[in-house]
């Protein structure tokens, strides 16, 4: 018996008196047509029950998941638009323990929501079933190391320059994973888009293959903080046209350095996911988990640990190891991601939830809990 749902869910659930959520009234399967996998024919009856099965799952997970290693105090404000924030405590990392029963139970939560969902009659079970957009998302996002033969789908704002770095030590082309060097996203990086179609059937079925995952808004704010705050290319190309939008009596001489959370989200609501950025496109669609069939899901909360396996898997010299965090980066913690949650209208964070549903419930992650009681708190 899963336990009842301690997040606020999306617009159209209600909870019913005496069981699990139940579905209201039909806005809520009108928004949800608007993901990219209602647009296939037959979705239309497997997306309520997916959505609802993810719902339960992502719920379940809110009392499962161990905020261990990644929570610290952040040092560095966030964009303008948003600076009235409050950093608390510093989380200590701890070690992963391989007999650790909650994480045992995550992952066979995990494994089990993929096996149900990606097991429904309509879903992709090879990457040749896709449409062409969404294969060459996913060929572009996994790279190759022949040498030790694995496949890693790289997924932004998830540690993907420092798996990047790891690669490029593989290969030769870098020193080590502690250079002091701005990474370089492309160049000494073989993906699986740069062969032929034999050379990837072969590597699809018999290298080993792993992605890493992370908390949906948690990605989302990471996101927004890192490129709206601190990257001006992304300030001039997606900055100014989010105020030019969604800001009232706004002028043409902003630098789109003061995007509020709010505005991100309301661009992110009006954007296709396949047409995204990458670093805030879902999980999915980048890796296509359902057509690819992963060996090995790492998570970001257990960085350190989820690596090191991977590491020992493909056999790597013992001498490469993860990289440490670099000095610079500043980790999202929970009480930062609270803020800017309970700071942002209720609304839109309910017409956001569908957009993201599914790494929400595959992956096994809590739905946002918005509720009035929580956000005083």
């Amino acid at each position: 018996m899963f336990p009842r749902p301690l997040c606020q869910l999306p617009e159209g659930f209600h909870m019913a008196a005496d069981g699990p959520p139940a579905w209201g009234n039909t806005v809520a399967l009108r928004r949800i047509a608007s993901h990219p996998l209602s647009r296939t024919r037959g979705h239309s009856n497997l997306l309520p029950t997916m959505l609802m099965f993810g719902v339960i799952v992502a719920s379940s997970g809110l009392l499962l998941m161990i905020e261990k290693g990644i929570l610290e105090e952040v040092k560095t404000p966030p964009p303008v638009g948003d600076q009235a924030w409050r950093s608390h405590r510093r989380h200590s990392a701890e070690s992963f323990d391989e007999g650790d029963v909650d994480h045992q139970i995550l992952q066979d939560i995990r494994n089990r929501t993929l096996n149900s969902i990606c097991g429904q009659k309509d879903m992709p079970r090879s990457v040749w079933q896709l449409p062409t957009a969404q294969r060459r998302t996913v060929l572009k996002h996994i790279l190759v190391n022949e040498k030790y033969k694995f496949l890693y789908c790289y997924v932004p704002k998830v540690a993907c320059s420092n798996w990047k770095r790891v690669l490029k030590v593989l290969d030769g082309s870098l020193e080590n994973v502690d250079v002091k060097m701005k990474m370089d996203h492309k160049n000494d990086l073989l993906f699986l888009s740069d062969f032929s179609v034999d050379e990837i059937k072969h590597r699809l079925k018999h290298y080993f293959k792993f992605m890493f995952v992370r908390d949906p808004m948690e990605r989302l704010l990471s996101a927004y903080r890192n490129k709206f705050g601190e990257i001006k290319e992304y300030q001039q190309k997606y900055g100014v046209e989010i105020i030019r939008r969604y800001r009232k009596h706004s002028t043409s001489a902003t630098a789109g350095d003061d995007v509020t959370f709010s505005e991100f989200v309301r661009y992110l609501l009006d954007e296709d996911v396949e047409r995204m950025n990458e670093h805030w496109m879902p999980i999915y669609n980048l890796c296509q988990p359902c057509a690819v069939r992963y060996d090995f899901l790492g998570s970001y909360e257990r960085l350190k640990a989820d690596s090191h396996y991977v590491l020992e898997r493909i056999n790597a010299p013992k001498y490469i190891q993860f990289p440490e965090r670099q000095a610079w980066y500043k980790p999202v913690t929970k009480d930062t991601l609270n803020y800017f949650i309970c700071n942002t209208p209720r609304g839109l964070l309910k017409d956001l939830l569908p957009k993201y549903i599914l790494d929400f419930s595959l992956f096994a992650y809590p739905l946002p809990n918005i509720t009035t009681e929580h956000c005083r708190q």
